[in-house]
């Protein structure tokens, strides 16, 4: 899995502004066989438009986009005017393609040129080897950057999205930590005997009474009182339920 060099800043909001100008360079590596040059910057102009409009407005992606080539056995009528487009259920992520197609010319023409797009971002990686079912710290990963559109699943970028959580397979070191590696962890199970802390406004009472459903952190649980009365509450720790007035 590859990844780059420590990232020393946060995820800041609103950076589609910063997206866009970033677009205004891309996709000068590779043009394509048999096109005329002009087919190629507009090719690469309106990739960067459309990237700008799908840019995450929550975090900063760094993009890098390789135009690849059209098959060399191509031979393409003349054309005064070529419209790029994006075929139908594919997405500018990973390995994908655009259309071109030919709207003005002697031959009406469509073909298909393969371009890869990468979008680096903040990321956090495996320090240490996680055992199944560990509750996952700050201190067992590193930040990083990495490519957002290498794998299949999302990033968790935020550290609020898994401290706290336990692994739900063991993790190795190098590994970026993304979503479906890691689940809220259960507090309790049904029938165990919590703390229920009621707090309202100037005051906090305290009392015991039985879970009927498991508790997981950060998750609702339901609470049988001594009185049989049920109440819901948010699961605090492994012995307290919160409710607030």
């Amino acid at each position: 899995m590859s990844h780059r060099a420590r990232l020393s800043h946060r995820p800041t909001p609103a950076h589609r502004w910063a997206w866009a100008v970033a677009c205004a360079g891309w996709a000068t590596l590779a043009p394509p066989a048999q096109a005329n040059p002009s087919w190629n910057a507009e090719a690469q102009q309106w990739i960067a438009q459309q990237l700008a409009a799908e840019a995450p407005a929550a975090l900063p992606l760094r993009p890098e986009v390789t135009v690849g080539q059209l098959d060399s056995r191509l031979q393409l009528a003349p054309c005064a005017r070529v419209e790029p487009y994006l075929p139908t259920g594919t997405r500018l992520w990973g390995r994908s393609r655009i259309g071109l197609r030919c709207v003005q010319g002697p031959v009406l023409w469509n073909v298909f040129l393969p371009i890869t797009v990468k979008a680096w971002g903040p990321a956090w990686v495996v320090r240490q080897p996680i055992a199944r079912g560990t509750a996952l710290e700050a201190s067992q990963f590193e930040a990083t950057e990495v490519d957002w559109a290498e794998g299949g699943a999302p990033v968790l970028a935020r550290p609020e999205d898994w401290i706290g959580q336990q692994a739900d397979r063991a993790l190795a070191p190098g590994q970026v930590l993304r979503k479906g590696m890691v689940s809220v962890a259960q507090a309790f199970a049904a029938g165990t005997q919590v703390r229920v802390r009621v707090q309202g406004n100037g005051f906090t009472l305290m009392a015991t009474g039985a879970a009927i459903t498991h508790g997981y952190v950060g998750e609702t649980a339901r609470v049988r009182m001594p009185n049989r009365k049920i109440l819901s509450g948010t699961v605090r720790n492994a012995d307290t339920v919160d409710i607030s007035l």
